[in-house]
């Protein structure tokens, strides 16, 4: 079954931004320049007691400095926060002083923008932290037609506009996980109620809510994943099945979902990014792919006191 993309979800309206940004983008170079096509004559008048201007401050070079390189991480730990990394490697004899940075990409509903003097000294590679913004997951462009760019503003105002280079592709990755939510999110909400504790040597129970959200669409929740501290049998991390299928209309509905430490190592607990942030498989309208639905804060230090207890050390 194929994996959910931006063409097969949904139709996209809207104007074409990708000829939208070209055409903007050459008309700022206009600008940029003075417009010389329509002011050429009367420059020429006074080439010879006028002084040549000063490039613009938020003027864009095309390339960065002969050994400085720009790429696009996301540490593990900055997934939670929907946080990312601008990585500037300076292999060059000068210290760089940046003064801003902005990641422009389509995919992204706005710019991210870090707006902090930050200097990197020559032979270092410095990661400077951004907030990414919410996925565009309503008329965002095609793959091929999609624009990502990182801005470099030095202290000096000299700016540098480079091609994004996400050698991990989590942009992508990002994209697809948080679109596939929002649209199925408008069938139907999904969301975790009720958890219940037990005693040492049985399962707890967790319940899953399925509340139809009105929007159009086929829905069907396959199934729930285990994760790296909590399994549905004991002895087997497999997937546990839900196979029910909604649509935006259809009556609410709950699965109680068994839960099993699937270790009981104190640090599993002590140590927990997340053991409490499960992936669903889910198709919507015939297309398969994965989400994640977190526990709460509450429900998190609820299963956290709970495996503790379980394994004896709580």
């Amino acid at each position: 079954m194929a994996v959910r993309t931006t063409s097969l979800i949904r139709q996209h309206g809207g104007p074409n931004r990708a000829g939208w940004a070209d055409a903007t983008a050459k008309w700022r170079r206009c600008a940029r320049a003075g417009c010389a096509t329509l002011a050429l004559a009367g420059l020429a008048a006074l080439a010879a007691c006028t002084p040549t201007p000063a490039p613009a401050p938020d003027a864009t070079a095309a390339d960065l400095p002969a050994g400085v390189v720009v790429t696009l991480q996301q540490l593990r730990s900055d997934a939670a926060d929907r946080t990312a990394q601008v990585r500037v490697a300076n292999d060059t004899d000068g210290d760089l002083e940046i003064a801003r940075v902005e990641l422009r990409d389509d995919w992204f509903d706005g710019p991210a923008v870090r707006e902090r003097d930050s200097t990197i000294t020559a032979g270092r590679t410095v990661d400077l932290r951004i907030d990414l913004p919410p996925s565009a997951c309503d008329g965002e462009p095609d793959a091929a037609a999609r624009e990502s760019l990182v801005v470099l503003t030095l202290a000096g105002g000299t700016a540098y506009r480079v091609a994004a280079d996400d050698p991990l592709g989590f942009t992508d990755r990002l994209h697809e996980k948080e679109c596939l939510a929002h649209d199925v999110a408008a069938v139907a909400g999904l969301s975790w109620e009720e958890f219940v504790p037990s005693a040492a040597g049985a399962p707890a129970a967790w319940r899953l809510r399925i509340a139809p959200a009105g929007g159009d669409g086929a829905l069907r929740v396959v199934e729930v994943h285990p994760t790296n501290l909590l399994q549905f049998a004991a002895g087997a991390p497999a997937p546990f099945a839900v196979g029910l299928a909604v649509d935006g209309t259809a009556p609410a509905a709950s699965v109680d979902v068994p839960l099993w430490p699937l270790r009981c190592d104190p640090h599993a607990v002590l140590e927990d990014k997340r053991g409490t942030v499960f992936t669903l498989g889910v198709e919507i309208d015939g297309t398969a792919g994965l989400i994640e639905l977190p526990a709460t804060a509450e429900q998190r230090g609820q299963i956290l006191a709970w495996v503790a207890r379980w394994c004896g050390y709580g």
